[in-house]
């Protein structure tokens, strides 16, 4: 893979703007560069750019190089960024698996970008036949999410590699619920694979989804181009500092990882005593796919009990299908209770 072949021309010329944290780096007792206000400390002064001390500690946790890390505002932001590093609007085009996260689509069309859905087999397993068929000399990205959102489940690994090493373009693998998953993450194979990039985030077994902090990792080169697009200060001093110090939670957060998929597997056991649901699939994740009779009348009926899942009726492959998050053992209890009284 030719970086340089792929990465739009304008942003290989991109002269990326320079900010004040940018041209110093260190400390100093008098801080006159930036024009800021200096009689509101301490949250007047820009936070750093490129978010250092926070990606030490992530690379520790990760055991990835600092220089493979990117940082945004969620991950919606590194999805869009790759996007508007490497497709060229109303020329390039995107191959993404469906059903799977909107997010894909919705920054393929503000980006004016062609966006083509490969279905997934009827049991949400990956055909990389398939998919690749669909790959042309002007497909820049492909999109795996997986575990996949909504189905669930795990993209098989042998599948994944196919289009790793088949797809002369950049793969994006998007692991939001891997900490969920009995699966290995890709990011010990991160250096295998040049074109590969990964996504995780704080929003699900970190509990941080209000907080808005998300991770790319890639090679370097392709860093470099994500910090060249993002906007100067992209994460605040506020998150920077806040995820810092819940990354000293380490043990509690993989406390609550356990819990969880404790409360998965028994919820899993009591949806299928259920007499309106007819399928509940393969979880890898924090949530539940189920079939049921008539999703959009149990998904009413639910609100009408003041409890919220995710009626997925209408995406590809899943009608009928209710999407739901796993809760406290109190949240599960209720749902099951009022799912029988349906």
């Amino acid at each position: 893979m030719k970086l340089e072949q792929l990465v739009r021309k304008n942003i290989q010329n991109l002269k990326a703007y320079s900010s004040a944290r940018d041209e110093f780096k260190g400390e100093a007792s008098v801080y006159l560069d930036a024009n800021e206000n200096p009689l509101n400390g301490p949250y007047n002064r820009y936070p750093d750019p490129l978010q250092w001390k926070l990606k030490e500690r992530v690379s520790k946790i990760k055991n990835v190089d600092v220089h493979k890390i990117f940082f945004g505002n969620g991950s919606d932001e590194p999805i869009d960024i790759v996007y508007r590093v490497f497709c060229e609007p109303t020329v390039d085009n995107v191959v993404a698996i469906d059903p799977s996260y909107g997010m894909y689509k919705v920054c393929a069309d503000i980006n004016n970008v062609e966006y083509r859905q490969v279905l997934l087999n009827d049991d949400y397993t990956l055909d990389a036949g398939r998919l690749l068929q669909n790959i042309d000399s002007n497909t820049k990205l492909v999109f795996l999410c997986s575990p996949n959102n909504p189905s669930a489940n795990i993209l098989n690994k042998e599948e994944v590699k196919k289009v790793l090493t088949s797809f002369d373009g950049i793969v994006v693998i998007d692991e939001a619920y891997i900490d969920f998953s009995i699966a290995d993450s890709w990011l010990p194979e991160l250096d295998k694979y040049p074109n590969l990039v990964i996504l995780q985030t704080f929003s699900k077994a970190w509990g941080l989804a209000a907080v808005r902090l998300g991770m790319a990792f890639a090679a370097p080169e392709i860093i470099s181009y994500f910090n060249k697009v993002k906007y100067p200060y992209n994460i605040n001093i506020l998150t920077q500092n806040f995820v810092l110090e819940e990354l000293d939670k380490q043990d509690e957060k993989e406390e609550w990882v356990k819990t969880l998929i404790g409360q998965r597997i028994w919820l899993e056991e009591k949806l299928q005593t259920v007499a309106l649901v007819e399928k509940i699939y393969p979880s890898d994740a924090n949530f539940i796919l189920a079939k049921v009779t008539n999703a959009n009348k149990v998904y009413n009926d639910l609100v009408e009990k003041g409890i919220i899942v995710r009626n997925r009726n209408t995406v590809s492959l899943c009608k009928d299908c209710l999407r739901i998050t796993v809760g406290t053992e109190t949240e599960n209890k209720a749902l099951i209770e009022s799912l029988n009284s349906l």
